[in-house]
């Protein structure tokens, strides 16, 4: 049989898997055919969403399970053999391999970057292609990789049919292969939503198989990080791992079944030193007093390896809790993980980690489909715009006249409060749930503190009265101080719980909290740390395919989008500050980065735990706490406020926040595939397979079907085309089958011919039948009542004369085309 003949799947079949076969490569733990690299960026324009094309390597080759090693990619007999080398190579460093082969069934391209080849690339037979074995030694080699070294690097990763996404596994094997090689301080860099729990898992349990690493502490700062983490992620350590606390905890699984967490200290706080994994929060370690610091009562040598989740609040800087206990356990690997590596002139995670060993950013995330991503609704209101001065004599809700001088928003809800503006924020806010037509879809508002929160809550249940009446819980404010909001928001980020919808919050939600379907995150604070600002728009960032959530909506009202202008957005981590070895790092506050203010208060009961935080001071209702006196806001009624402006925005392909309509978005896409409508017309009439240029679009983002439903426009993908992109007047399916009709394009056939190619032209102007001539569509109705498929192909003379006519019926379809 000729490869002439084959398509790429049998080249793939016949030639390629058996090579590798014979090679030594094995089917089933070895080799990964049209392995799915990515989801397909999600497009969002209004309330319709759809993917563009997936990364699809035809084959990757592991070493091992998730220990990749090579990348192959097929071309049919028509390509040259070496087509598909770049694609390949794309697809190698996305996966971080030295080994790309392209292949057309005639043999292979080898490209070995590993320099150990006569030349980067050569030409191989079929015959030829290298074993397991031998890219393992080149592999090795080229990483530097002793013989006990490797054996720690390629340990093989817990299976319980999870598979890790490709950056997963890059970040899985980058750490384990760094310790393997005796690095001891590593930083992974990984955008909210993108499973650093997961990953850090796998890393702890290869390196714990391997015997590498027997003790292991896995710190974070939220109590809801630790539970969730032992009942899930990292159950397969149950009986070798505990909590470092001593109140005990039933945590609820997403199967709906309940687990106790095992814990490491009794009520006296002493720890059980006979597990292996340990989990904790740095307060139950640590505290103010030298009695808090328990973490003294374990040799400096117990941990092998400490993992720092979220290592951004806490361990960049040089005076916090947590490098205190860093430092204790100075000899133990340590990792950090962080989604916003911190760095300005004073604070660093760099500094103490070192550079990232591996990164993968929100916008990559969002490029490969992982991550949701979000339109951008500005608002801005009046008294925001032009700020507001008192008038003279203006009293305040107390009787005191205001102080008389320009507030503006940096004011507003801080030391001044208009409420108004809060009543005008939850008026718009819910009119944005009823008009979305789901008015239970979660949102988050974050306010300038606790206070705010409160009033924001009562101005939203003023204006969802309907809902509230049925049950109480559709709002709430969730903060450290109220215990019967903190009580609900285990219940907020359920999936499967309806009740709260709508919480008001000021920072305890902004970090942490995996609250998968939240739809609308509502800004009505000032945000001026760029760390606490990714963090928050990473609240709403998870794709949750379960109950349809492909994108979210951030609501500005305070101006805090404006960060998305920032060059540092997303950008790469840069080094400012590297102190010398007299130099000190003593880091000021940052604006708007204040230490959460509500941690674990009321979850924690025993106040000798300092797990437990502190019990926060009432200052009253409505006071500012300061390093002074409590200072009292100051209530001004009667003010008033509007909304003087509002626009949408939405993410392009490249990522970047634009205001257009998804007709402008098409029409600009589809000028980048056809330069004219000439160009166009060239590409229409010259693909016999209509269909195929649709689906094209479609990989690329640009679904004709969403779009004419969003027109309100039923047309054929032709006319959508040349309307939207080209101004043209465009035609029904209806008036183009009339068209032909009136030419009498069917004169010249027989009448059963003539009698196939009407009931093709209906239902071409009924359906939208692109493809015509798959003689499958003759074995249907009304096709099946005229005679057998052979017998109607037969009627045009055979099948060359049938597809012959069906193209000639497309171009008299397509002939006007104005």
């Amino acid at each position: 049989m000729q490869v002439i003949s084959l398509s790429e799947r049998d080249v793939c079949s016949k030639f390629i898997t058996p090579a590798l076969q014979r090679a030594g490569w094995d089917l089933q733990t070895q080799i990964s055919e049209e392995k799915t690299l990515t989801d397909g960026r999600i497009i969002v324009r209004g309330p319709m969403t759809w993917r563009g094309r997936k990364k699809r390597a035809d084959y990757v080759l592991y070493l091992k399970p998730n220990i990749p090693i090579a990348i192959i990619e097929a071309k049919d007999k028509s390509h040259a053999l070496g087509d598909g080398m770049q694609q390949a190579l794309t697809y190698a460093e996305m996966l971080r391999v030295p080994f790309a082969f392209s292949s057309n069934g005639d043999g292979f391209i080898f490209h070995d970057k590993t320099g150990q080849s006569a030349s980067m690339e050569t030409t191989i037979g079929l015959e030829d292609f290298p074993s397991p074995e031998d890219l393992k030694r080149r592999y090795e080699i080229w990483k530097g990789l002793t013989e006990p070294q490797a054996a720690i690097a390629f340990q093989n990763y817990y299976d319980d049919g999870k598979a890790p996404r490709y950056y997963q596994m890059n970040a899985i094997n980058a750490a384990v292969e760094a310790i393997a090689k005796g690095q001891d301080r590593l930083l992974l860099v990984m955008a909210t939503g993108t499973g650093k729990t997961f990953t850090a898992f796998q890393i702890i349990w290869r390196l714990w198989k391997a015997g590498a690493k027997k003790r292991v502490l896995f710190l974070t700062d939220r109590n809801v990080l630790v539970d969730q983490t032992m009942v899930n992620d990292f159950r397969p350590f149950i009986g070798a791992m505990a909590k470092l606390s001593t109140n005990a905890k039933t945590i609820e699984r997403p199967d709906g079944s309940l687990e106790n967490v095992t814990l490491a200290m009794d009520r006296k706080r002493r720890i059980n030193t006979a597990y292996e994994i340990y989990l904790g929060l740095y307060q139950a370690l640590t505290g103010p007093t030298d009695a808090q610091k328990i973490y003294r009562e374990l040799s400096p040598d117990f941990f092998d390896l400490i993992i720092v989740d979220e290592c951004h609040r806490g361990s960049a800087a040089d005076d916090s809790a947590w490098r205190e206990i860093l430092e204790h356990f100075s000899g133990a690997t340590q990792i950090g993980l962080t989604a916003t590596p911190k760095e300005t002139e004073y604070v660093s995670n760099i500094n103490y980690f070192g550079q990232p060993i591996c990164s993968y950013s929100l916008k990559e995330g969002i490029s490969d489909g992982f991550l949701a991503p979000y339109k951008v609704i500005k608002c801005h209101i009046d008294r925001d715009v032009e700020g507001y001065r008192p008038e003279q004599g203006q009293l305040d809700r107390d009787g005191n006249e205001v102080e008389d001088r320009l507030y503006n928003t940096k004011d507003f809800d801080r030391t001044l409060v208009i409420d108004d503006r809060t009543k005008l924020v939850a008026k718009r806010v819910s009119q944005f749930l009823k008009e979305s037509g789901d008015r239970f879809q979660k949102t988050i508002i974050f306010c300038v503190d606790q206070e705010h929160a409160a009033r924001m809550r009562q101005a939203l249940i003023n204006e969802n009265e309907d809902l509230v009446a049925k049950n109480a819980r559709y709002v709430m404010r969730i903060t450290g101080s109220d215990k019967e909001g903190l009580d609900q928001l285990s219940n907020f980020i359920d999936p499967e719980a309806t009740y709260p919808v709508v919480v008001t919050t000021s920072r305890l939600l902004s970090t942490g909290v995996d609250a998968q379907t939240c739809r609308l995150i509502v800004l009505d604070r000032e945000i001026g740390s760029m760390t606490e600002f990714k963090q928050i728009v990473g609240r709403g960032t998870r794709v949750h395919a379960d109950t349809g959530k492909y994108y979210f909506t951030l609501m500005d009202f305070r101006g805090a989008t404006n960060h998305f202008a920032d060059p540092e957005f997303d950008g790469d981590p840069v080094q400012i500050y590297e102190p010398g070895a007299e130099d000190p790092m003593v880091p000021p506050d940052e604006p708007d980065e204040v230490a959460p203010e509500e941690e674990e208060t009321p979850l924690e009961t025993i106040p000798a735990d300092p797990s437990a935080g502190s019990e926060p001071v009432d200052l009253g209702p409505g006071a500012i706490e300061t390093t002074g006196e409590p200072r009292r806001k100051i209530y001004v009624d009667g003010v008033g406020a509007s909304i003087v402006a509002e626009r949408i925005q939405y993410l392009d392909t490249s990522g970047k926040l634009v205001t257009e309509s998804l007709r402008d978005f098409t029409k600009r896409a589809l000028h980048r595939h056809f330069a004219s409508l000439d160009d166009f017309l060239r590409r229409w009439n010259s693909e016999d397979q209509k269909q195929a240029i649709v689906e094209e679009l479609a990989e690329e983002g640009l679904d004709l079907g969403v779009i004419g439903a969003e027109l309100g426009k039923d047309l054929d993908p032709f006319d959508l085309v040349c309307h939207v992109a080209f101004d043209a007047k465009p035609l029904t399916r209806q008036e183009r089958a009339n068209n032909v009709r009136k030419r009498n394009a069917f004169g010249k056939y027989g009448e059963t011919a003539k009698a196939v190619l009407e009931a093709l032209l209906a239902k071409y102007a009924d359906e939208g039948v692109l493809n015509l001539d798959d003689t499958n569509v003759l074995s249907i109705d009304p096709f099946a009542h005229m005679g057998t498929p052979l017998e109607l192909v037969r009627a045009f003379g055979g099948r060359p004369a049938y597809q012959q006519a069906v193209r000639d019926l497309q171009s008299a379809l397509y002939k006007d085309t104005a």
